[in-house]
């Protein structure tokens, strides 16, 4: 299998979303990073798919990697729903759509809004109502140094240490230089637009949340994966997510947080090929 082909996908409303293309003849996959994150966070899981004989595609979100900024700023969940579903549209309808933290909330609301596009869900370490706590501190995470930027990827390194004490610092940053970019000034920023951090997604505990009507209406093979160290999606948010959608299925994933794939890549990547695969997981168990 080769390398991938980088394709740039016209929305109707004047973006250009940016994705990795593998082709192939099974049931297309799409995959949608979290906030703050680009097309690359996926490592193997979207080399392992296409292995697999799938039509794979993973996407940068607006506003991040090389998709394009939007103009005026607009962020908010239903601007992501639109380019999902236009982006399905490309691949080819109906997509199994492995969504984390903010792509998965993507993957939800544009599910509700058309359901004959999406074939089966996989959502990231993300429910509709995810703890207020995990989400102030991705927030602040992300806020660090936002327009300043780092003198050098050990400065960029050092920071996400210090967020993630549970996962080694990596010898080889290479990964790493490609969530940033970096500018005239020779500073390295995160690679996505600081103007994002004024659109939240719906995580708050508000009586309405789109997100949660959104599950409430899931009828496709559903799977949730958790990190079992993520302060984003605690048990008690995973169980809430199970009763409002009783046919999904469920894996805690050990000694991994908030970032599934990049804390343990060969299980999740094992877990989500399996779930493509079956439509659904024999005997799911923690790993």
């Amino acid at each position: 299998m080769g390398p991938p082909q980088t394709v740039s996908i016209e929305t109707d409303h004047g973006l250009s979303i940016v994705a990795d293309h593998w082709p192939g003849i099974r049931t297309p996959v799409v995959l949608a990073h979290g906030g703050g994150q680009t097309r690359h966070s996926w490592k193997s899981a979207a080399r392992a798919l296409a292995a697999e004989g799938h039509r794979v595609l993973a996407m940068d979100l607006r506003g991040h990697g090389d998709s394009d900024w939007h103009p005026d700023g607009d962020y908010g969940i239903e601007w992501f729903a639109a380019d999902a579903l236009e982006v399905v549209d490309w691949v080819g309808r109906p997509v199994v759509w492995i969504g984390a933290s903010l792509g998965g909330l993507t993957g939800l609301i544009a599910s509700a809004r058309q359901p004959q596009a999406i074939a089966s869900l996989v959502l990231v370490d993300i429910t509709p109502r995810p703890s207020t706590e995990g989400v102030e501190r991705i927030l602040d995470f992300m806020g660090q140094d936002v327009e300043h930027g780092f003198g050098s990827l050990e400065e960029a390194a050092d920071a996400v240490a210090a967020y993630q004490p549970h996962r080694p610092r990596p010898a080889d940053l290479s990964g790493l230089a490609k969530n940033l970019r970096r500018g005239e000034d020779g500073r390295w920023r995160w690679h996505w637009d600081p103007r994002f951090l004024g659109s939240r997604p719906p995580s708050s505990r508000l009586a309405k949340n789109p997100a949660e009507e959104a599950a409430r209406q899931l009828a496709v093979p559903t799977l949730l994966v958790r990190g079992r160290l993520s302060d984003l999606v605690t048990e008690n948010e995973a169980q809430e997510f199970l009763r409002l959608v009783p046919h999904a299925e469920y894996v805690d994933v050990a000694d991994a947080a908030h970032m599934v794939a990049g804390d343990k890549n060969d299980i999740f990547t094992a877990v989500v090929t399996r779930f493509v695969a079956n439509g659904r997981l024999a005997n799911p168990e923690a790993s």
